[in-house]
Parts: C-alpha cells; sequence; structure tokens
C-alpha cells in the first residue's frame, strides 16, 4: 500500500491541494464580513492579473478553455493507454490517470469560487445602494414600461440602421465607448466608479449563442468576453452587464438592472437606447404576464424601427431552441443554485422589481 501511495504521490498532493482550496472557499464564504473581504481581496487579485491579459487583443481565457479541453483528451488517451498496455496493473493505472482527470476539474471549480463564487455571499448592489426590489403593481409595471417605450421611440431614428431597418452601429465605436458607460452612473453610486478596460470580442461566439450566452465575465484572466454575433443592439447593453461583474457584483439580476441603468445614464445615445430596449424587454414580457391588454396597448406605441429590431433579436434566438441551449442553460442554472441563487436562472426576471423600484 505505501508503495501505491508512493507512486501517486502527485497526484495525491494535487488532489489534496484541491481540498485545501475548497475548505479555504467555505470559509471565505461563512459570514458576510470574511465574503467582503475575501471578495474585495480577490477583486485586487484579479484586477492585477487582468493587466497582464488586455495586453493581448483577443480573449485569452478562449484560449484556456481550449487548452483545458485538449488536457482533458490527452489525460483520456493515457489512461486508455494505461488500460491496454500496463498488463497486471491495469486499475492502478486507470486509478492514476482518472485522479488527475478528476483533480483538473476540481482545480479549476476550486479558483473559480474563490475567485467568484465567494461574491455571492458579499454585499451586492442591493446592499450597498440601499435600493432594494420590492413587490411590483401591475400600474406601477405598466407605467414603467411606458417610460421605457417612449425613451426607445425618442432615440430609435438616431440609430445608425441597415437596408432592412434594423440597428447597424458599428461594432468597434461601440466597444470604443464601453470605458465610459459607468460615469454618470458612478457619480450617484460612488462605489460602482472603476477604471474600465474595452472588453474582449469572442471567437467563438456563434458557439456562445448555441449556449444561450450573450457574454462572461472571467475570474481567471478578469476579461469580460462578448458574443458579437448575438443581435447587436443588444451589445451595448450586454458590455454594460458585462462590466458590472467586473465591479464585484455577482447577481445576474442586479448585472441586468445595472446595465440597463448605466446604459440609459450614458452620454451615448447607442447605448442608451440599448439600455431602454434591454429595459422594454424585461419590462414588458412581466406586464404580458400580469395584463396581456395592458400589454397590447403599449407595445401599440413602438414605432417601426425598434419593432424591427425585436424581431430580428427572436429570430437570431430562435434558431437555437435545442439540445445544447437547454442543457447549457440547465447546467448554468444548477450553478448559480450551487452558489445560493435560490431562484436559479429565473433571477434574471427578478430584476423587473429593481427598475420599478428605481424607475
Amino acid at each position: 500500500m505505501a508503495a501505491f501511495f508512493k507512486r501517486h504521490r502527485a497526484v495525491h498532493i494535487w488532489f489534496l491541494c484541491d481540498l485545501a482550496l475548497f475548505g479555504l472557499y467555505w470559509l471565505a464564504a461563512g459570514s458576510r464580513q470574511s465574503a467582503n473581504a475575501f471578495s474585495g481581496f480577490t477583486q485586487q487579485l484579479k484586477d492585477g492579473w487582468a493587466c497582464l491579459w488586455y495586453l493581448f487583443p483577443f480573449s485569452v481565457v478562449e484560449w484556456f478553455y481550449a487548452a483545458f479541453i485538449l488536457g482533458i483528451v490527452v489525460w483520456l488517451a493515457v489512461l486508455f493507454h494505461r488500460v491496454r498496455t500496463w498488463k497486471g496493473r491495469r486499475l492502478e493505472g486507470a486509478y492514476g490517470c482518472a485522479l488527475g482527470i478528476a483533480c483538473m476539474f476540481l482545480t479549476a471549480s476550486a479558483i473559480y469560487a474563490l475567485g467568484w463564487g465567494v461574491n455571492y455571499y458579499a454585499d451586492g448592489f442591493q446592499e450597498k445602494s440601499g435600493i432594494y426590489a420590492q413587490p411590483v403593481t401591475a400600474a406601477d409595471l405598466e407605467r414603467v414600461t411606458l417610460y421605457f417605450t417612449e425613451k426607445l421611440a425618442e432615440t430609435a431614428d438616431r440609430i445608425p440602421r441597415d437596408q432592412d431597418g434594423v440597428f447597424a452601429a458599428p461594432q468597434d465605436e461601440i466597444f470604443a465607448a464601453s470605458v465610459h458607460v459607468y460615469d454618470n452612473l458612478s457619480q450617484e453610486f460612488p462605489f460602482l466608479s472603476r477604471r474600465d478596460r474595452v472588453p474582449k470580442k469572442m471567437l467563438f461566439s456563434r458557439l456562445f449563442s448555441a449556449m444561450n450566452f450573450t457574454g462572461f465575465y472571467s475570474p481567471y484572466t478578469g476579461e469580460s468576453n462578448l458574443n458579437v454575433d448575438s443581435p447587436a443592439c443588444l451589445l451595448p447593453a450586454n458590455i454594460a452587464h458585462e462590466l458590472a461583474h467586473q465591479r464585484g457584483i455577482a447577481s445576474e439580476q442586479e448585472c441586468n438592472f445595472l446595465a440597463i441603468a448605466a446604459a440609459t445614464a450614458s452620454d451615448d445615445v447607442v447605448y442608451q437606447y440599448s439600455g431602454y430596449l434591454m429595459g422594454y424587454i424585461q419590462l414588458s414580457n412581466a406586464l404580458y404576464r400580469a395584463d396581456r391588454d395592458r400589454w397590447a396597448a403599449i407595445r401599440a406605441l413602438l414605432p417601426e424601427p425598434v419593432l424591427a429590431d425585436l424581431r430580428y433579436h427572436s429570430a437570431y434566438w430562435a434558431q437555437f431552441d435545442g439540445l445544447t441551449a437547454q442543457v447549457s442553460t440547465k447546467i448554468y442554472d444548477s450553478s448559480l443554485k450551487s452558489y445560493g441563487q435560490t431562484d436559479g436562472i429565473q433571477s434574471y426576471g427578478t430584476v423587473v422589481d429593481l427598475l420599478v423600484a428605481y424607475y
């Protein structure tokens, strides 16, 4: 037995290190005070090493993921080789490789939990701002939805459009303007103030569309990554969402709210329009469930350019309604719940309560 453990000492040490990392995570997430302290510390770390990864013009974390998948494939190849050739020691060879594969997943999960998962147990936007989601009446919901509809009508004609009347603001200009999207909102909420970097465009954007992702923040590299294949009309608001994560806000509902609030408060009309459109989609979906007649009356007020963007948006995502999207949504839903987000992916819908409370 001693000889067995000696032969697999490296992978056993690796496994124990993973357990230690998870132990540190459980300690950090054990109380609001410790979570606040630890998340502040890791935020400094992520901002520090992000300086390195932002030197590259492409999304570095995409290639990290590719390397991780390649590493799993190599480990599996070694496992099959050992099972086939280690006569008399096949189980031992398989054990070493299987534990190595498990350790790769455990290490990635532990780093994510420490670098990001702790944030779910720290103070979020609501605690820091004092603005809390409140129960919503149909009348209040109707009033705020109407407000967003009127703002869309004011800004829609100021947006560049293609021959089909669909949103066509240049991508490069949208990304370049992103570093100022929180300037005005940060004056109202100083804890949101920070120096932003231009987010990264994802090379595998189409693949992420198939998984129902419009972007993600990577705690491994500190990068904000955006899907540039999905409809451009919501790209500015999606950028603002990922930049909210850059501020240590973990809750998806709060980041959706901040994306809308920051974009609509910005000086850039393209961001304003995108923010009002994202807000309208959230609010009108809720109003449709609450009172279909009120929803129909307000939707009839939308000008044709806005309707063109909504039609394009719906048609784009309809093509990805399939098993891949369902599986990825289920996995992400389970991930949210594992960090105490009890509504899972439905927490995206509760942004309506915050919008009504704020506007």
